[in-house]
């Protein structure tokens, strides 16, 4: 029942913390990322008085 070689491939990524740490970091990092340039192309420039 507990045979590692019959792990199913879900269940070997969330057996492994660092792999976990790494996309726990970049994932939100890369989606705030290109959150924040989307933003910035989509805000019109300020008038000046």
């Amino acid at each position: 029942m507990n045979d590692p070689r019959n792990k199913h491939p879900l269940q070997k990524l969330m057996d492994n913390p660092w792999l976990l740490l790494v996309l726990g970091v970049i994932i939100p990092f890369l989606s705030y990322t290109i959150w924040g340039w989307v933003e910035l192309t989509l805000v019109k420039p300020a008038p000046l008085p």
